[in-house]
């Protein structure tokens, strides 16, 4: 949840905040927790009480109203509203260097699948992710954050204003997979993909829509299209599940792809 007058997010979720403690407690401006927690978050009290912050105690009500959530676990944590940096070629460019994978997202709407995804990819080592600026497109949130525990201080998140105009810049230079029901290849065929395609060029993974997948336009920019295969998906059997949640999908698609590395 925002507070637009203050120019805030709320972090809540205790995974989450212990996370942000860890990595970046400068960005705590206030603190509120449960007496429950309160033995639990001593030391972040001494940060903030460090740098002129706030923190005190709670009833769980104020943590939901702060929150915006009943899933508050008891603390919340206020940060300045986070910035999602423009992505430009210098950051490609260093990505390709590095042999940096990359995840574009094709307007996942929901934030709790965001999150997901953004803990899939922080447990697998993937730190770029490109989401559109796009209303269709989830971005960071309230939801998100706590749903991601922790993953938000592991990842690097870049916004796009197309997706297809920076899949035709990666051009050679990534090797571009889509998803898609119709594909022909498998997840589990991105190490031959990788060898066909020169071996040492990383992956930009596209991730699409949770009710259409990724877009017409954005799967003819890609270069390989992959599909996660079911039991008796060879023997020409039905599926009783079309297709996995996206954000369920994605762990298994970065890990194999951390695997073809």
């Amino acid at each position: 949840m925002k507070n637009t007058k203050r120019n805030e997010l709320a972090v809540c979720g205790f995974a989450a905040v212990k996370k942000l403690e860890k990595n970046h407690p400068e960005k705590i401006t206030r603190l509120y927790f449960t007496e429950e927690k309160a033995p639990l978050f001593g030391g972040l009290c001494k940060k903030l009480a460090k740098q002129h912050g706030i923190y005190n105690m709670k009833p769980a009500e104020d943590l939901e109203r702060l929150s915006g959530t009943v899933h508050h676990q008891g603390v919340v944590a206020m940060i300045e509203a986070p910035e999602i940096e423009p992505l430009d070629s210098d950051i490609t460019d260093s990505w390709c260097e590095n042999g940096e994978n990359a995840v574009l997202l094709d307007r996942i709407g929901n934030a709790n699948n965001f999150g997901a995804i953004v803990r899939s990819a922080a447990f697998f080592g993937i730190k770029n992710i490109i989401i559109p600026l796009d209303e269709a497109q989830s971005s960071i949130t309230t939801s998100s954050y706590r749903v991601a525990e922790g993953g938000m201080e592991y990842v690097n998140i870049y916004s796009v204003n197309s997706s297809a105009r920076l899949l035709e810049a990666m051009k050679d230079k990534m090797i571009r997979i889509g998803t898609s029901l119709e594909a022909k290849k498998g997840v589990g065929d991105l190490s031959s993909i990788r060898q066909e395609r020169g071996g040492d060029k990383p992956f930009m993974i596209v991730l699409g829509n949770e009710e259409s997948g990724i877009s017409d336009i954005v799967k003819t920019n890609c270069d390989e299209l992959i599909i996660i295969p079911w039991a008796g998906m060879q023997e020409g059997r039905a599926c009783n599940i079309d297709s996995l949640n996206v954000a369920q999908a994605s762990s298994v698609i970065f890990y194999e792809v951390m695997k073809s590395c």
